[in-house]
């Protein structure tokens, strides 16, 4: 062989010192040549090799966050009273089944279940996050069926509250959060079988030993402060959020058909509430007005002096009362739950049932007088702000908006006037008109509503005027930003709107109430859970008010205390049961219908 090629043959001194070098890696004592390139990959991977002790410790933790993001949303409860630390010390059975597929998955298998399921338990992170709040809220856990159409009443609620500013800031944060959770936990369940399928055989021997232990734990039932160690709390969590839907969807025929059954529907005007012939009557709520109101220790004792007085007051001008209690359908808010359930004589607590209500032919209570041919009717509702077909169902002639009242002053938070106002201008609009037959009316009094500030004061009747009057105590209440971040500033304060509302009530049947007005006064349902206490009851206070004494002779079987103030042992009927009874006990005769 020609030496030339002989030479060609043998390797390079360099290259093999090269090889060797990248061979060795940071063992030999060798420094890496740094990465070419300037993008972000290069630039990190430079990083690594110049610091490869905090690269360490930076993976690493990463790794211990997700692990950390897992499990804390394998294991949050649907609760906010319920967050406790015992609460994440317990074994998930869907981590453990987790971490058995995707180590038996190929690479790009396992890497987009883990995405997808990392995606899926950032969603149900957020349903968590929605019944915690719905909860809190309205006493209720979030309908995924029903309840897409309250969020835009809630960013209302918020703006009207707190400002367009908040509203917006609030609406951005949420969507961001809910974009993280699902991004940051599919990222997080990605990293995490990763590392389970590059430490497979110490990862199989731990998930083993893993489900061994959780089978014995749930076998056995050992408990950490009486919470079960072995945890399926998300598998549970679907399959709750499942079988809500199916209730949802089975419950709608099922309410149609109870709907259609009316135990007055066919009985003719003639013979509807014949014992209030040529009585003016009103059906008044009270937002919020609930029992904790006149019963917690915080609230009640302010609330029962206005009510003792008020009570007083009212003798003094011929008016006497009786009083029970109603258990609402709704709990913290959805008011037009409870006043519906109240007027319908149906049990309406979610947002399905009163669409259907709304868009059937059974009879109201308010209707009920409509239908006599023997009463004008009205409603005068200053918390609506659009189009209100509700009209129909409840059967009033003439309603008066937020627009209609001819009110000039500031609004007091989600509040659109003061009730003081608001019951002027009814005087002034359609109770104080000379009229050929008596007047019905709804009236939906709102300055009990949350967040309680800035909450009015009264005035002198003869000064309300255009409302203009209350603008120096708008500006001089508390602002509603201070008042929603205390449970007790919170408190005290419903406690004082309940307080305003019903005086501005009762000085007004005083003031223009005659020998045949007829009150009905009721709240819609209890303050949220912050202001109630977790656990409270859902009923609300219910009074009937009248000069002559046959209107009340007529109730009194019902067992209802004297006074404004119901008895703590007052009856409690639930709150669908009270159109009935009232229109048997002023002599109306059942012509049932039955679909």
């Amino acid at each position: 062989m020609p030496v030339f090629t002989r030479l060609r043959q043998q390797p390079d001194p360099a290259a093999t010192a090269g090889a060797t070098a990248a061979a060795a890696g940071p063992s030999s004592g060798t420094a890496p040549r740094p990465a070419a390139g300037r993008g972000p990959r290069a630039r990190l991977e430079r990083w690594r090799q110049e610091r490869p002790g905090a690269a360490r410790w930076l993976r690493w933790t990463v790794t211990a966050l997700a692990a950390a993001l897992v499990l804390t949303a394998l294991l949050l409860p649907d609760r906010a009273g319920a967050i406790r630390p015992d609460r994440f010390t317990r074994l998930p059975m869907e981590a453990i089944l987790g971490a058995a597929l995707v180590m038996v998955l190929p690479r790009r298998p396992r890497q987009v279940v883990a995405a997808v399921a990392g995606a899926a338990l950032g969603a149900m992170t957020a349903l968590n996050l929605l019944d915690m709040g719905f909860g809190e809220y309205l006493g209720r856990p979030f309908n995924l069926v029903l309840d897409w159409g309250l969020l835009p009443d809630a960013q209302a609620y918020v703006r009207d509250a707190m400002g367009r500013a908040a509203a917006v800031g609030a609406t951005v944060g949420v969507v961001v959060l809910i974009l993280l959770l699902l991004t940051v936990t599919a990222l997080a369940t990605v990293r995490l079988a990763h590392l389970l399928a590059r430490h497979r055989r110490p990862a199989t021997r731990g998930t083993l030993i893993a489900a061994v232990a959780w089978l014995l734990c749930s076998a056995l039932g050992l408990q950490v402060s009486g919470v079960p160690i072995a945890a399926d709390r998300t598998a549970s969590a679907l399959a709750i959020q499942a079988r809500r839907v199916q209730d949802t969807l089975r419950d709608e025929a099922d309410f149609r058909k109870v709907a259609r059954v009316d135990a007055f529907g066919d009985t003719p005007g003639s013979q509807l509430v014949p014992d209030l012939r040529g009585k003016d009557m009103i059906f008044t709520f009270i937002e919020s007005y609930g029992r904790s109101a006149i019963e917690d220790p915080v609230m009640a004792p302010g609330v029962d002096r206005t009510l003792a007085a008020r009570t007083e007051a009212l003798a003094k001008s011929g008016f006497h009362a009786k009083s029970g209690w109603l258990t609402s359908a709704t709990y913290g808010g959805s008011s037009w739950l409870g006043h519906s359930t109240t007027l319908s004589g149906l049990w309406i607590d979610n947002q399905q049932r009163y669409r259907t209500v709304m868009a059937s032919d059974r009879m109201s209570l308010t209707e009920a007088f409509r239908r006599t041919g023997d009463w004008d009717t009205v409603g005068v509702m200053p918390g609506v702000q659009k189009a209100w077909p509700e009209q129909k169902f409840y059967g009033l002639d003439t309603v008066r908006n937020a627009f209609q009242l001819g009110y000039k002053g500031p609004k007091f938070s989600w509040s659109t006037m003061p009730d003081q106002y608001a019951l002027e201008a009814f005087q002034r609009l359609e109770h104080g008109r000379k009229r050929d037959r008596p007047l019905m009316s709804e009236v939906i009094l709102t300055s009990s509503h949350q967040p309680w500030a800035p909450i009015p004061k009264m005035v002198d009747w003869d000064e309300i005027g255009d409302g203009s009057v209350f603008e120096g105590i708008e500006k001089a209440g508390n602002r509603a930003s201070d008042i929603i971040t205390s449970e007790p500033r919170s408190r005290a304060e419903y406690g004082r709107s309940i307080q305003y509302s019903v005086t501005a009530l009762t000085q007004w049947l005083q003031r223009y109430g005659t020998d045949d007005t007829v009150l009905v006064f009721l709240g819609d349902h209890q303050p949220i859970a912050r202001v109630s206490g977790e656990n409270a009851s859902r009923d609300v206070p219910v009074s009937i008010v009248a000069k002559d004494p046959k209107v009340l002779e007529k109730v009194a079987g019902w067992g209802w205390s004297d006074g404004l103030r119901p008895a703590h042992d007052a009856p409690v009927w639930k709150m669908s049961a009270f159109r009935d009874r009232f229109l048997t006990a002023y002599g109306s005769t059942p012509h049932p219908r039955k679909g």
